[in-house]
């Protein structure tokens, strides 16, 4: 939901070049005094009769207005992701917020977002992927970039080991080679077990690397210092699978 189609649900109205006023939800209010702003990709409410912005978010939800939800408040978006069809049609976003957090959010058809997880999931830059022999599969959509920055064609899906498989994501890498690199932790291998045996059997060939016990992903392997040509060296030796 957007900051615009809010204010339009509260009947707020414009005071300023970035500020809406509305009556707050919280409280009888019979002139508005909730301000409501956005900055940096922060949603900020402020009530001038006193009310406590969580008690003035928790007003907002339970008249249900939108898909407003706590993880916006007072979060930055510091990254998104894009995830499209085959074609290149957005589908819908994975969204980082600081602090630390992760939302979907996808096209609400007039301009703005519904933020609400994707009703058809896919892998990440699934074009890229349809079109290459050969594929890196890693956890994080930030592991995704690092890795096409060193020249490589990789993906993800959304929501890493904490989501589903999903009988699409195999069959997007039917007939490819596959290359699995999970974070270096409980639910990262746990995972890589899963899409292994997903993948076994559909993909032309299957690789894992496993990372040093002191590095948690990729990501941090390569701002070590280490190279795609150690990279491409290690799926020539024993370390990979």
């Amino acid at each position: 939901m957007t900051l615009d189609s809010l204010a339009h649900s509260l009947r707020a109205r414009k005071s300023g070049s970035s500020t809406w006023m509305a009556r707050c939800p919280a409280h009888e209010d019979r002139n508005p005094s909730l301000a409501i702003t956005e900055r940096d990709g922060k949603v900020l409410f402020f009530c001038h009769a006193g009310c406590r912005q969580e008690d003035v978010l928790a007003a907002i939800e339970a008249r249900g207005i939108g898909e407003f939800t706590r993880q916006q408040v007072n979060r930055a978006i510091v990254a998104t992701y894009p995830y499209t069809d085959e074609d290149g049609k957005l589908l819908y976003e994975v969204v980082r917020f600081e602090p630390k957090g992760f939302a979907q959010r996808r096209p609400d058809g007039y301009g703005g977002w519904l933020w609400k997880k994707g009703t058809h999931q896919v892998l990440y830059h699934l074009p890229e992927v349809l079109e290459a022999p050969t594929t890196f599969l890693v956890e994080g959509e930030k592991d995704v970039e690092t890795l096409r920055d060193h020249g490589f064609v990789a993906t993800t899906n959304a929501g890493g080991a904490n989501a589903a498989w999903l009988p699409q994501f195999t069959e997007a890498l039917r007939g490819r080679e596959v290359i699995l690199i999970p974070d270096n932790d409980e639910p990262g291998l746990a995972r890589a077990a899963v899409v292994g045996r997903a993948l076994l059997g559909i993909v032309a060939r299957l690789r894992l690397i496993r990372l040093p016990d002191d590095v948690k992903d990729i990501s941090d392997w390569l701002a070590a210092g280490h190279s795609e040509v150690e990279l491409i060296s290690i799926l020539e030796g024993p370390d990979a699978m």
